[in-house]
This record gives C-alpha cells, sequence and structure tokens, in this order.
C-alpha cells in the first residue's frame, strides 16, 4: 500500500504553508521532486528550500526524478498531456518501488493549491490504476490569491461572476461571455494582446507570493507593452517564469 499526500504549498513562499501541510510534510517518509531541466533547477531547489525550513531532523528522504517532456510530434495537445501523463506516472512508480518497495508514505510539494489547473490528481488517479495506492489532499494558497492580494483588489465586482482560464483558451476563443472578469493562467505568449483593450484593465503578478514577485498594472491599452518587456526580462534572468493576471472590462447591464 502506498499512502500518497499531495501538499499544495503555495506559490513558492514558506510562509504560504498552512500548519496541516507542515505536519503532513513531516509525516511522510519520502518525499519526491521533480527535475524540469536545465534553466529550472531553482524550482527543485525551492521544495528543498520549504523541506529544510519545517521538517524536523531527521524527516523523510528527499528524491529528485527527471520529469519526462511533452513529444511535441503528437499533433493533438490533449493526447499529448494525457501521453505525458502516463509517462510521469511510470516514472512515479519505478522511483517509489525503488526508494519504498514495501510501500509506505510519499508526498509530493504541489504549487499552489492541487485542484488549480495543475495535474498532480489526475497523475495520481493513473498510479491508483496501476497498484493500491490511498489518496490525500492538503490545500493550498493559490496563485490567484497571492495576486489579488499583491494588487490589494477583489477577483470580482458585486455580485458578479468570474471565469479562470487560460492563455489558450483567450487566444483561441476570445473573452467568454460568462463574465467581465477573467483570470488568465498558463500562457507563456501574453495572450492578452489577442483581445480588444479598449476599456480593459489589467493586474498581472510573476513570481507571486515569492521574495522576486513582479507587480503591474493599468489600463491594457497602456501597460500591455511594458508587462511584455518585463515579463521577458525576468525569464531571461530566472529561465522560467510563473506568471498570472486578471483581466477586467466594464460590466455589461
Amino acid at each position: 500500500m502506498i499512502d500518497l499526500t499531495l501538499v499544495g504549498i503555495g506559490t513558492g513562499n514558506p510562509q504560504h504553508l498552512t500548519l496541516q501541510a507542515v505536519e503532513a510534510l513531516n509525516g511522510l517518509e519520502l518525499i519526491l521532486i521533480p527535475n524540469k531541466g536545465a534553466g529550472k533547477d531553482d524550482l527543485a531547489g525551492l521544495r528543498r528550500d520549504i523541506c529544510k525550513r519545517v521538517i524536523k531532523s531527521p524527516g523523510p528522504a528527499i528524491v529528485e526524478f527527471d520529469l519526462p517532456q511533452r513529444d511535441p510530434a503528437t499533433p493533438s495537445y490533449r493526447q499529448r498531456v494525457d501521453d505525458w501523463h502516463d509517462a510521469i506516472a511510470e516514472v512515479w512508480q519505478k522511483t517509489i518501488d525503488q526508494h519504498l518497495p514495501r510501500g509506505g508514505k510519499v508526498g509530493f510539494l504541489v504549487w499552489g493549491d492541487p485542484s488549480l489547473y495543475d495535474s498532480t490528481m489526475r497523475i495520481a488517479a493513473r498510479l491508483q490504476a496501476r497498484t493500491e495506492v490511498s489518496l490525500r489532499v492538503i490545500p493550498g494558497i493559490t496563485s490567484i490569491q497571492a495576486l489579488t492580494a499583491s494588487h490589494a483588489i477583489p477577483l470580482n465586482e458585486i455580485g458578479d461572476p468570474v471565469t479562470i482560464t487560460t492563455g489558450r483558451q483567450l487566444r483561441e476563443a476570445g473573452w467568454p461571455d460568462s463574465a467581465d472578469t477573467l483570470v488568465i493562467m498558463l500562457d507563456g505568449d501574453c495572450s492578452f494582446q489577442s483581445i480588444d483593450p479598449e476599456g480593459v484593465q489589467i493586474w498581472w503578478a510573476a513570481y507571486a507570493g515569492m521574495e522576486n514577485e513582479i507587480s503591474l498594472s493599468g489600463a491594457l491599452h497602456e501597460a500591455g507593452d511594458e508587462i511584455i518587456k518585463v515579463r521577458a526580462k525576468a525569464r531571461a534572468e530566472h529561465g522560467w517564469i510563473m506568471d498570472i493576471y486578471i483581466l477586467r472590462r466594464p460590466a455589461r447591464r
């Protein structure tokens, strides 16, 4: 039996961990940390730093594993992701079998909250299909919370809905009719460039909640170009970037 715990760790700031998360990490026998390759080494380092700060000695074994890459030759985006998740689940199982051959308590540190645009639970479901696994999920502070806190703004207008979507969806489908406030995640292409900026406000943050947080806001037609420049510079300096933004247009009545 594998007791698998997915621990939401917030956006990289050790102070984002809940007491529940700290207790869960201290109860594990093995923590697996993905290594995403050159240029993203500090993502694994941040996870290790969090463990160092909150786990009491001797603590669980901490093992890094190489994260498989998506196959760009697969034409279907959904199939590409499904194949990738299958490959990750296989690596999980091999690594767990190697370090806990008789089973035990295994954990993953998940950025933000495991429920929000994260595939760790889907990969865990694949592991459950392969072997006997009990799953526990510890919620964490999301990048949306860190973004709104950074700008000191409420997420929604009074009584109005909010739509959480991706940069790809914004580019391909345009502004959805479901809400006048959008939260845009997983956007590597500054997809706000694809919409009419008239009357639209943007609140953007990179590395939200972390020591090197960058935040910008304003009318989209004025702030958009500055965000593109600042984002490119930050990515070049760090080798990676995690960013998120809110778009809001005048309410339609």
